[in-house]
């Protein structure tokens, strides 16, 4: 199946909350929305989902105009940052929740409760009081609660969001393999970076309700193609070259003596692997990653890769 927003806008009182965004999702693939908060990145995925209705635009399934279509016939299933498990219920209570609904007998509904556990970990958890859970565990039943009736499309808002770093980081890296294993397309919606790099198949960037940038996240951060882009993303070499502005990477630089960029050393950091560098040049206050120690107000010469140099659109403001 293909998802498609098309030219959709949605204003709330004098907010215009969406504005003209077009995108398209692919069976299969795992789309991540990457913005601030307020960007309106989850009012893209409300409608999406049929929970919102546009002021303008449409959304298509597979070509269709599905704005007949409500939320429970848009084969669609979601996941937010408070997952709100049924107190009332056990974890397979919990699971096995949409299957009731849709009217499954009880052997299938226990079939398909002990896979989708599995599947994200938690193998015999079935009659764990839900109040029992940490935090993570209770996101892993929350996924599999939403996996449970097989959606087509899963949206997830924020869904790591409450939790820690290191357990947010774990989940991120299990949840590509659970989606590929269930055969679940999924839009993703979360303001943090690594989060989207680590899952994107294909990055969207948004900013006050426009869609900025979209693409494979290794190419969007190589050519952000906007000043907005390059600095939302945490590029600070943000130079002026004669007409038109170039973002340069962090990892662009090396120290040499036949290098053509001349400057003197600001500040040099030790970060274990390499040394974060500031520099003073002609292009302005730089900052790199280099492999070896500087002291400050040390002369220093590097040399740019062309390759990790992407110039911006000469018509983005960029003052």
């Amino acid at each position: 199946m293909i998802w498609e927003l098309d030219s959709v806008s949605v204003r709330f009182g004098e907010v215009q909350a969406v504005d003209d965004a077009s995108l398209e999702i692919s069976s299969g693939e795992l789309v991540v929305i990457l913005g601030p908060s307020g960007c309106g990145k989850s009012t893209m995925l409300r409608v999406v989902a049929g929970l919102q209705a546009p002021d303008l635009g449409r959304v298509l399934i597979d070509g269709s105009n599905a704005a007949a279509l409500p939320p429970h016939q848009r084969s669609i299933g979601l996941m937010f940052q408070q997952h709100t498990l049924f107190p009332h219920y056990d974890v397979a209570g919990n699971v096995e929740f949409g299957l009731r609904m849709a009217g499954l007998g009880s052997s299938r509904r226990q079939s398909r409760v002990s896979e989708l556990l599995a599947l994200v970990g938690l193998d015999g958890f079935e009659a764990r009081d839900v109040a029992t859970l940490s935090g993570g565990e209770a996101q892993r039943v929350a996924l599999a609660r939403s996996l449970a009736p097989n959606p087509a499309l899963l949206l997830l808002d924020e869904p790591f969001g409450s939790l820690d770093r290191s357990l947010r980081d774990r989940l991120t890296d299990e949840l590509p393999g659970v989606l590929s294993e269930a055969g679940t397309t999924a839009l993703h919606v979360t303001h943090d970076h690594d989060e989207a790099f680590s899952l994107a198949d294909r990055l969207v960037v948004m900013d006050r309700g426009r869609i900025l940038r979209v693409g494979p996240p290794d190419e969007v951060w190589a050519d952000p193609r906007t000043v907005a882009v390059a600095e939302f993303l945490g590029h600070t070499n943000i130079v002026r070259t004669g007409s038109h502005r170039e973002v340069i990477r962090r990892d662009a630089a090396t120290v040499a003596a036949d290098g053509e960029l001349e400057g003197t050393v600001i500040v040099s950091r030790f970060r274990g692997d390499h040394h974060d560098l500031d520099v003073a040049t002609a292009l302005g206050r730089l900052r790199f990653r280099v492999d070896q120690p500087l002291t400050a107000d040390e002369s220093v010469r590097l040399r740019i890769d062309p390759n990790r140099v992407a110039r911006l659109d000469p018509f983005t403001p960029c003052d």
